[in-house]
């Protein structure tokens, strides 16, 4: 597959999978995750590789979300699989299932369908520049699977409930605190560390790592039937005035009013 919207690079036993729509602050379309499947799938299944890292391109963000420019209302379009319009459920379900361990590198905005993209990895490795947070209920939208059920395992209950709810956002500093990052370091050094840290991933059996990986993600496999469902249900909420307040709101540069929602 040629690539548009990622670029996708081997340096050693590492592969890079990085974002490359600056512009948009790395939100993704339909396009951005059909071309990230294909290239964890390729870098997930290759035997020389040992360790997979998932940034941006740029120093404002690791990755925004859903481009809300690129839709009205509703996610994608019918050309595209996936039960919003683009196949993110399948992209979150790879990150898991490939065998290698994936590093998220942040710098910048992990915000949104961003934020939850870092929580999945299996490592967050983020700059002091880094800012984490959701949007979701401020935009009519929410992401029912692993972006909540899998961060609460990650930050605790009160704290996932608290990012979802109240859509604050958050330096790297306090993600670190929480435990959604695994180290902050200076943005200078972010590159240097995040190639240490796979350095050290690849001397490992990758075999023991595999078996390790798996072994973890079956404590929250059921995760993966419930977003499921929960994704079909949001592909109906999406089709809503309610839902679609937020993204309009946002193309009018003002506050949504969610208000009138209420009865």
């Amino acid at each position: 597959m040629d690539y548009e919207d990622i670029v996708y690079t081997e340096t050693g036993r590492t592969a890079e999978i990085r974002i490359n729509r600056p512009r948009v602050y790395n939100a993704f379309r339909p396009k951005t995750v059909v071309e990230m499947l294909d290239a964890f799938l390729t870098a997930g299944w290759k035997s020389s590789i040992g360790s997979i890292v998932l940034t941006g391109t740029g120093d404002k963000a690791f990755c925004t979300g859903g481009d809300q420019s690129d839709h009205d209302g509703q996610y994608g379009d019918s050309d595209t699989r996936g039960s919003v319009g683009m196949p993110v459920e399948e992209l979150h379900s790879v990150i898991r299932d490939v065998p290698k361990p994936v590093v998220a590198k942040v710098r910048g905005y992990a915000i949104g369908g961003g934020n939850v993209l870092a929580t999945i990895c299996d490592l967050t490795i983020a700059s002091d520049t880094a800012v984490f947070g959701q949007v979701g209920p401020k935009m009519g939208s929410v992401d029912p699977g692993f972006g909540t059920a899998y961060l609460a395992r990650v930050v605790g209950e009160k704290r996932a409930r608290e990012i979802w709810y109240m859509c604050k956002r958050y330096s790297a500093d306090e993600a670190m605190s929480m435990g959604l990052c695994n180290t902050v370091v200076p943005d200078r050094e972010l590159d240097a560390e995040v190639e240490r840290w796979c350095g050290e991933l690849n001397k490992r059996s990758p075999t023991a790592i595999a078996l390790a990986k798996k072994s973890f993600n079956a404590d929250s496999e059921s995760i993966r039937g419930i977003g499921g469902l929960a994704m079909q249900a949001l592909r109906l909420y999406y089709n809503t005035e309610e839902s679609q307040e937020g993204v309009q709101a946002l193309n009018e540069k003002r506050e949504p009013d969610f208000m009138k929602y209420y009865k």
